[in-house]
């Protein structure tokens, strides 16, 4: 049998998983001191639920489970391939928090502040920074379209990603409503404008060159593309002159409005930087889009925006909702080296009692009257007692007690 993880997914040691655990916990924390709430929902999602959620290009990577027993027999032999499955794993926490609202709002406040913090899972191609299993760290607020919301999110997932010391970090934002205006303006239908921001949102990867011509790929008319082009080699262009370009001013209002606040709670903190090429991919958005940005690390650490149309495919009735997402094995990554042993770090003290096998039971009593105070773990006695204290000192822990000396002995 093979010996190594799916590729995409990762087996973590003891002391990348006590990292893993205090991260997440101090996010929690964080997030719980703010009022939010936690909550919990299934990695499995209905399958229809999935294809209905406009995550972009994240549909194309769904992990879909088959039909069992007689339902896939049955589509089998009838040559009803597109129905072998009718459930999948969720590729975010959106799409399961609006089915959660929606089957429990009557228990909930309005708005609802909740979190969730879990894994997800996305059929990428692994790669570097591209895993199927990942977690993420969320925020949401749903039930109210005050800008406010926006502004608690940022400020509060900036706490958080301080509280961690993530180190040097900035948000962007945009909005979906300025770049609509935009698209407009250089002649795209509305119809399109989805497609043409799936392509827009890879302009750091693939430059201004890369979009043009994937557009060129979909059919858009050459006219219309060398207009877009024209905006492309204009950017960035600052709140004050999108404007000029069509972007929505009610839009650039909100935006400014929300910086300034931000930036208030910040005291120099963090900047809020106005960005017209933050799209976020996920087809689901509807207003103001953000990240969080490393500007230690290259690279996106969080993001999120307002999604006011979803919740309202499972209610009925229009909700608006807002949430903001930290990109958590990112955040591992950059603090594993960083912190590379967590023990120095950790609030208790390691101590391990060491035992004979015959009293065991009693030793294991006795470290249950230590573990108010010390994380204790139970060794039996190795023959070669210096080499197995030298082990001991080297896994973190710091002391051990020989059982019936009852003294606590501190590596130094």
């Amino acid at each position: 049998m093979k010996i190594t993880s799916v590729k995409g997914t990762n087996d973590y040691l003891p002391e990348e998983a006590a990292l893993r655990d205090r991260l997440q916990a101090t996010i929690l924390r964080t997030y719980t001191n703010c009022g939010f709430e936690h909550i919990i929902t299934p990695a499995l999602e209905d399958g229809e639920n999935l294809d209905k959620s406009e995550g972009g290009e994240n549909l194309n990577l769904i992990f879909r489970i088959m039909k069992r027993g007689d339902k896939l027999a049955n589509a089998l032999s009838e040559g009803r391939f597109d129905e072998l499955s009718d459930i999948g794993l969720r590729y975010d926490l959106t799409l399961p928090l609006c089915r959660f609202y929606a089957a429990h709002r009557s228990k909930l406040p309005t708005p609802a502040k909740l979190i969730q913090i879990d894994r997800v899972y996305r059929a990428e191609r692994p790669q570097k920074g591209r895993d199927r299993e990942f977690v993420q760290c969320d925020i949401d607020i749903i039930g109210s379209d005050s800008i406010c919301c926006e502004i608690e999110l940022i400020a509060t997932t900036a706490k958080a990603l301080r509280a961690i010391n993530i180190g040097n970090f900035r948000i962007r934002i945009n909005d979906r409503a300025i770049l609509r205006g935009v698209l407009a303006k250089t002649g795209f239908d509305p119809k399109d404008f989805d497609s043409v921001c799936v392509t827009f949102d890879k302009l750091d990867k693939i430059g201004v060159a890369g979009v043009t011509a994937e557009l060129t790929e979909k059919g858009f008319d050459a006219a219309t593309i060398d207009a877009f082009r024209s905006f492309l080699d204009a950017c960035p262009v600052s709140l004050d002159d999108i404007v000029s370009f069509g972007g929505d001013l009610d839009a650039v209002e909100r935006i400014k409005t929300i910086k300034t606040a931000v930036e208030k709670i910040s005291g120099g903190a963090y900047s809020v930087d106005f960005d017209v090429s933050l799209v976020r991919g996920q087809g689901y958005y509807t207003g103001t889009v953000f990240e969080a940005e490393s500007t230690e690390f290259s690279g996106a650490i969080g993001g999120g925006g307002r999604y006011d149309n979803l919740i309202e495919k499972f209610t009925g009735e229009h909700v608006p909702a807002v949430g903001f997402s930290i990109g958590f094995e990112r955040i591992f990554s950059i603090l594993r080296e960083r912190y590379a042993n967590v023990k120095e770090s950790s609030e208790r003290k390691k101590i391990t009692v060491i035992c004979e096998p015959d009293t065991f039971a009693d030793a294991y009593i006795y470290a249950d009257t230590l573990r108010g105070e010390y994380d204790v773990s139970l060794a039996l006695r190795a023959k070669k007692f210096g080499k197995q204290l030298a082990r001991l000192e080297e896994s973190g822990v710091a002391g051990y007690v020989v059982y019936g000396e009852n003294n606590i002995v501190m590596f130094q």
